[in-house]
């Protein structure tokens, strides 16, 4: 039986401060405990260490944004059974998976940074989006990770659904 209403999909909250809905989905992200303050104050402490250290690149928003696409993974893996044997089947990864992907990425690699090196979550954050933009880091070793994967299981793409 058909749905009687159209879902429609929420759009999220621009953020308070550039009014960036990709910003204010990524503070979310970061958020912690239902600490949004919290979430929101590391993530503009590391936009501003951004601007800081790179004046040349404009604005720091736009850097982000950048960051984001650049990690964003065009192929990933996927289960599928068939025949009783389950197959990693290479899918194109689509618009909304591919951004949250790159941002829990992104976050998971500032994350896993050295406490030694650096001494708050901000200054992680605007490290590994330096080193995105370099080409390194974390999270380019994740999205290569998952591109190489799908590259190795390309003979089972004539099982995709």
């Amino acid at each position: 039986m058909p749905r009687s209403k159209k879902i429609f999909k929420k759009l999220a909250t621009p953020d308070p401060v550039y009014g960036n809905r990709l910003l204010g989905k990524f503070i979310n992200k970061v958020m912690r405990d239902g600490k949004k303050g919290a979430a929101a104050k590391q993530v503009y402490e590391a936009l501003k260490s951004l601007e800081t250290k790179n004046p040349g690149e404009g604005e720091p928003v736009k850097t982000f944004e950048t960051a984001i696409q650049t990690v964003a993974p065009r192929m990933e893996v996927r289960p599928r059974r068939v025949g009783g044997a389950s197959y990693q089947i290479p899918v194109e990864v689509r618009g909304e998976r591919k951004v949250h992907l790159a941002m829990r990425w992104l976050i998971d690699a500032a994350r896993a940074r050295s406490n030694k090196q650096y001494h708050t979550f901000a200054e992680k954050l605007a490290a590994e989006i330096t080193d995105v933009l370099a080409g390194q880091g974390g999270a380019i070793k994740k999205r290569d990770q998952v591109h190489k994967m799908a590259e190795a299981n390309k003979a089972f793409a004539h099982f995709r659904w």
